[in-house]
């Protein structure tokens, strides 16, 4: 390992841990010619599928492409870095485990779009933005439309189609309770 500052090959590693995804490890080292101390981080290099752009072309899985457009799109947000890098590695363990030479970037975006929306929803639609090339207005509110449709739904998975109906039945179900009444 060369020295990222005098370019020295030798190098000693001083501490060696577990990276923070489990599937890497962190080593410290020190350049035995000028001193500097820099961090390596060692993986299994794995055999990822070629990814097929929309355009026809064709290139290697770059989990660093991945990582910088889910940066972008959590900007300014309370998105840990560590949770990006989680949430990288799920699509990059998705990639390599399908068992396939190709993915289609359609369907890491789709992947990528399903973890953020649980992650950050904020964070969701700058990336739905982005990813799917929206050309007027009516698209994104259509998109914000359909976020609105999904957070009324309750655990059951049924819409709540009268919300204030529903929330007065409750008030009066509480209350109820509160007089001593069965519920």
């Amino acid at each position: 390992m060369r020295c990222p500052v005098c370019r020295n090959p030798n190098t000693k590693v001083l501490d060696s841990r577990d990276g923070r995804d489990a599937t890497s490890i962190r080593r410290r080292r020190q350049c035995e010619g000028c001193g500097h101390r820099f961090t390596t981080f060692e993986r299994i290099e794995e055999n990822l599928p070629v990814v097929l752009k929309r355009g026809g072309g064709r290139q290697p899985f770059d989990r660093n492409k991945l990582l910088g457009g889910l940066k972008l799109a959590c900007r300014k947000r309370p998105v840990k870095p560590d949770q990006l890098e989680t949430l990288v590695a799920q699509i990059e363990q998705w990639a390599f485990t399908r068992g396939d030479r190709e993915v289609y970037a359609t369907e890491i975006g789709e992947r990528a779009m399903h973890y953020l929306h649980d992650l950050d929803p904020v964070a969701y639609v700058r990336f739905v933005s982005v990813y799917r090339s929206f050309e007027s207005v009516e698209e994104f509110e259509r998109l914000l439309h359909e976020m609105e449709k999904a957070e009324r739904v309750d655990p059951e998975g049924q819409r709540t189609l009268f919300e204030a109906a529903a929330a007065r039945a409750n008030a009066a179900k509480a209350e109820g309770r509160d007089r001593g009444e069965g519920g």
